[in-house]
Protein backbone atom coordinates (compact mmCIF):
# COMPACT_ATOMS: atom_id res chain seq x y z
CA UNK A 1 0.00 0.00 0.00
CA UNK A 2 1.24 3.33 -1.16
CA UNK A 3 1.02 6.27 1.36
CA UNK A 4 0.28 9.78 -0.20
CA UNK A 5 1.23 12.90 1.73
CA UNK A 6 -0.97 15.34 1.66
CA UNK A 7 -1.03 18.14 -0.97
CA UNK A 8 -0.83 21.86 0.18
CA UNK A 9 -4.08 22.45 -0.71
CA UNK A 10 -5.25 19.47 1.62
CA UNK A 11 -3.25 20.75 4.54
CA UNK A 12 -4.21 24.69 3.93
CA UNK A 13 -7.71 23.69 4.03
CA UNK A 14 -7.63 21.54 7.12
CA UNK A 15 -5.41 24.39 8.79
CA UNK A 16 -8.16 27.06 7.75
CA UNK A 17 -10.91 24.06 9.39
CA UNK A 18 -9.14 24.32 12.21
CA UNK A 19 -8.99 28.25 12.46
CA UNK A 20 -12.56 28.28 11.97
CA UNK A 21 -13.60 25.99 14.42
CA UNK A 22 -11.73 27.27 17.07
CA UNK A 23 -12.96 30.79 16.24
CA UNK A 24 -16.90 29.86 16.07
CA UNK A 25 -16.13 28.36 19.65
CA UNK A 26 -14.92 31.82 20.83
CA UNK A 27 -17.28 33.35 19.26
CA UNK A 28 -20.08 31.34 20.41
CA UNK A 29 -18.78 31.53 24.24
CA UNK A 30 -18.67 35.34 24.11
CA UNK A 31 -22.16 35.35 22.54
CA UNK A 32 -23.46 33.90 25.71
CA UNK A 33 -25.25 36.67 27.93
CA UNK A 34 -23.86 36.67 31.87
CA UNK A 35 -20.90 34.06 30.96
CA UNK A 36 -17.66 35.13 31.93
CA UNK A 37 -14.25 34.75 30.42
CA UNK A 38 -12.23 32.29 31.66
CA UNK A 39 -9.24 33.98 33.65
CA UNK A 40 -6.08 32.59 31.43
CA UNK A 41 -8.13 34.43 28.57
CA UNK A 42 -8.86 37.89 30.32
CA UNK A 43 -4.86 37.26 31.47
CA UNK A 44 -4.06 37.13 27.46
CA UNK A 45 -5.78 39.95 27.02
CA UNK A 46 -3.92 42.44 29.50
CA UNK A 47 -0.83 40.89 29.01
CA UNK A 48 1.07 44.08 29.67
CA UNK A 49 4.89 44.43 28.85
CA UNK A 50 5.59 48.21 30.51
CA UNK A 51 7.61 46.87 33.93
CA UNK A 52 7.58 48.97 37.30
CA UNK A 53 10.57 50.95 36.26
CA UNK A 54 10.66 54.98 36.66
CA UNK A 55 9.51 56.49 32.85
CA UNK A 56 11.13 60.17 32.80
CA UNK A 57 10.85 62.75 29.57
CA UNK A 58 12.68 65.98 30.65
CA UNK A 59 11.78 69.24 28.93
CA UNK A 60 10.03 71.48 30.79
CA UNK A 61 7.02 73.31 29.19
CA UNK A 62 4.94 76.49 30.08
CA UNK A 63 1.21 76.13 30.70
CA UNK A 64 -0.39 74.94 33.99
CA UNK A 65 -2.01 72.17 35.31
CA UNK A 66 -5.68 72.69 34.89
CA UNK A 67 -7.43 69.36 35.97
CA UNK A 68 -7.29 66.38 36.87
CA UNK A 69 -9.22 62.94 36.49
CA UNK A 70 -9.40 59.40 36.99
CA UNK A 71 -11.42 56.41 34.79
CA UNK A 72 -10.47 52.11 34.84
CA UNK A 73 -10.46 50.31 31.47
CA UNK A 74 -10.57 46.44 31.40
CA UNK A 75 -6.92 45.66 31.88
CA UNK A 76 -5.44 48.74 33.72
CA UNK A 77 -6.49 51.80 35.86
CA UNK A 78 -5.91 55.36 34.24
CA UNK A 79 -4.84 59.08 35.40
CA UNK A 80 -4.90 61.64 33.40
CA UNK A 81 -3.38 65.55 34.18
CA UNK A 82 -5.40 67.96 31.65
CA UNK A 83 -3.12 70.80 31.26
CA UNK A 84 -2.49 74.56 29.16
CA UNK A 85 0.19 74.13 27.04
CA UNK A 86 2.42 71.78 25.13
CA UNK A 87 3.31 68.50 26.77
CA UNK A 88 5.27 68.44 29.89
CA UNK A 89 8.19 66.60 30.79
CA UNK A 90 7.44 64.08 33.86
CA UNK A 91 8.81 61.75 36.44
CA UNK A 92 6.48 58.81 37.51
CA UNK A 93 8.18 56.16 40.25
CA UNK A 94 7.16 54.10 42.83
CA UNK A 95 8.45 55.37 45.82
CA UNK A 96 8.17 54.61 49.70
CA UNK A 97 6.90 58.31 50.52
CA UNK A 98 5.30 60.53 48.22
CA UNK A 99 7.16 64.36 49.06
CA UNK A 100 5.24 67.51 49.09
CA UNK A 101 6.69 70.20 46.40
CA UNK A 102 8.68 72.75 47.89
CA UNK A 103 8.31 72.03 51.75
CA UNK A 104 9.20 68.16 51.22
CA UNK A 105 6.83 66.80 53.88
CA UNK A 106 5.91 63.65 53.41
CA UNK A 107 1.94 63.14 51.69
CA UNK A 108 0.30 60.12 53.14
CA UNK A 109 -1.69 58.04 50.31
CA UNK A 110 -4.25 55.01 50.90
CA UNK A 111 -2.42 51.84 49.19
CA UNK A 112 0.19 49.10 49.45
CA UNK A 113 2.33 51.26 47.05
CA UNK A 114 2.84 54.74 46.28
CA UNK A 115 3.43 55.85 42.53
CA UNK A 116 4.86 60.12 42.61
CA UNK A 117 3.75 61.47 39.54
CA UNK A 118 6.13 64.62 38.73
CA UNK A 119 4.66 66.82 36.42
CA UNK A 120 7.55 69.65 34.73
CA UNK A 121 4.44 71.98 34.60
CA UNK A 122 3.60 74.77 37.33
CA UNK A 123 -0.45 75.15 38.71
CA UNK A 124 -2.17 78.33 39.65
CA UNK A 125 -4.66 76.40 41.62
CA UNK A 126 -5.40 73.13 43.64
CA UNK A 127 -7.77 70.72 41.43
CA UNK A 128 -9.97 68.80 42.67
CA UNK A 129 -8.58 65.45 42.61
CA UNK A 130 -11.13 62.55 41.51
CA UNK A 131 -12.51 59.79 43.75
CA UNK A 132 -11.13 56.16 42.65
CA UNK A 133 -13.49 54.31 44.86
CA UNK A 134 -14.23 50.99 43.74
CA UNK A 135 -11.54 51.16 40.95
CA UNK A 136 -9.44 47.74 40.40
CA UNK A 137 -6.15 49.29 41.25
CA UNK A 138 -6.25 52.79 42.77
CA UNK A 139 -6.95 53.43 45.99
CA UNK A 140 -6.13 57.45 46.10
CA UNK A 141 -5.00 60.02 44.29
CA UNK A 142 -4.15 63.19 46.81
CA UNK A 143 -2.41 66.65 45.57
CA UNK A 144 1.31 66.98 46.61
CA UNK A 145 1.79 70.84 45.48
CA UNK A 146 3.31 72.67 42.68
CA UNK A 147 6.60 74.64 42.99
CA UNK A 148 8.39 76.98 40.90
CA UNK A 149 7.04 75.28 37.84
CA UNK A 150 6.65 71.90 39.19
CA UNK A 151 3.92 69.80 40.32
CA UNK A 152 3.38 66.14 42.00
CA UNK A 153 0.42 63.96 42.74
CA UNK A 154 0.57 61.20 45.31
CA UNK A 155 -1.10 58.38 43.78
CA UNK A 156 -1.85 55.39 45.77
CA UNK A 157 -2.15 51.86 43.91
CA UNK A 158 -3.20 48.27 45.21
CA UNK A 159 0.62 47.06 44.99
CA UNK A 160 3.58 47.76 43.05
CA UNK A 161 1.82 46.90 39.64
CA UNK A 162 3.29 47.53 35.98
CA UNK A 163 2.12 51.23 35.03
CA UNK A 164 2.84 53.27 31.16
CA UNK A 165 3.00 57.09 31.20
CA UNK A 166 2.74 59.02 27.80
CA UNK A 167 1.52 62.83 26.82
CA UNK A 168 -1.20 63.60 24.05
CA UNK A 169 -2.44 66.65 22.69
CA UNK A 170 -5.67 68.23 24.38
CA UNK A 171 -8.67 68.21 23.48
CA UNK A 172 -8.37 71.80 22.31
CA UNK A 173 -6.31 73.76 20.69
CA UNK A 174 -3.19 74.71 23.48
CA UNK A 175 -3.98 71.66 25.90
CA UNK A 176 -2.56 68.69 26.23
CA UNK A 177 -2.43 65.58 28.51
CA UNK A 178 -0.18 63.58 30.72
CA UNK A 179 -1.68 59.82 31.05
CA UNK A 180 -0.82 57.40 33.95
CA UNK A 181 -1.81 54.07 33.07
CA UNK A 182 -2.06 51.35 36.23
CA UNK A 183 -2.07 47.59 35.30
CA UNK A 184 -4.69 45.68 36.98
CA UNK A 185 -2.40 42.66 37.49
CA UNK A 186 1.39 41.49 36.28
Amino acid sequence: MTRTRPTTHDTAHRHTRRRVAALGAAVAVAALPGLAVAPSAQAASCAVTWGSLAKTSAPLATGRVAGVRAGHHACYDRLVVDMTGRAPGYDVRYVGTVRAEGSGKPVPVAGGARLAVGIHKGATSVPAMPSVAGDPTFRQVRWAGSFEGYTTLALGVRARLPFRVFTLPGTTAGTSRLVVDVAHHW
